[in-house]
């Protein structure tokens, strides 16, 4: 038979430690602040015992971290000369200005942006029609610095043939040429497609 036993209760200088303690609290929404003595001591069989501090070795140091070595931005693709050698036939009928263009593409009014997107759509749709010429009118070709962003007149030409380089029309375009006067001249180019 087990003797339950009444808590001692707190000595004097517990409850001044238990009194400090109890001040640096706030209770939960709906308690009260316990009190020294009386009913709102802890016993001492259930008062929480000090944490030991466990031995700690120091952490080992992390490696020095190496500067991250940003990569190394991909080349422009090659710019493609798209002046493969049409048979002479080709070459009279696009310098007399005989031959009547496909399809035509007018960039006069667009941004970098729209113009090539429309120079894109535009020869996906000219393929898909079966066009063996595309007239492109993009206006005449003037310096201009690689970097500008339309706010130069001949931006769109100058960006050009990049573009279609590096498009998936590359490979179908088997040449590029000036545009005869009656077609625009210097403002124009005719593309020459493969057949499909």
């Amino acid at each position: 038979m087990t003797v339950s036993r009444s808590p001692r209760g707190l000595s004097a200088e517990e409850q001044a430690v238990w009194a400090r303690l109890a001040q640096s609290v706030t209770p939960l929404a709906g308690r009260k602040v316990p009190g020294v003595g009386g009913a709102d001591q802890t016993p001492p069989n259930l008062a929480p015992k000090p944490a030991h501090k466990p031995v700690t070795k120091p952490a080992p140091k992390a490696p020095l971290a190496r500067p991250a070595i940003p990569k190394p931005s991909l080349p422009p693709p090659p710019r493609r000369a798209f002046n493969s050698q049409l048979d002479g036939h080709w070459n009279r009928r696009l310098k007399s200005g005989d031959i009547a263009p496909d399809y035509t593409l007018d960039l006069h009014g667009h941004t970098l942006n729209s113009a090539f997107a429309r120079i894109i759509s535009g020869l996906d749709q000219a393929r898909a029609m079966g066009a063996r010429v595309v007239l492109v009118i993009a206006g005449r070709e003037r310096p201009v610095d690689p970097a500008d962003r339309a706010d130069k007149r001949g931006a769109i030409r100058a960006k050009l043939l990049d573009w279609l380089a590096a498009s998936h029309h590359a490979d179908a375009i088997a040449a590029v040429r000036r545009a005869h006067i009656r077609h625009g001249g210097e403002g124009a180019l005719y593309l020459v497609l493969r057949r499909a």
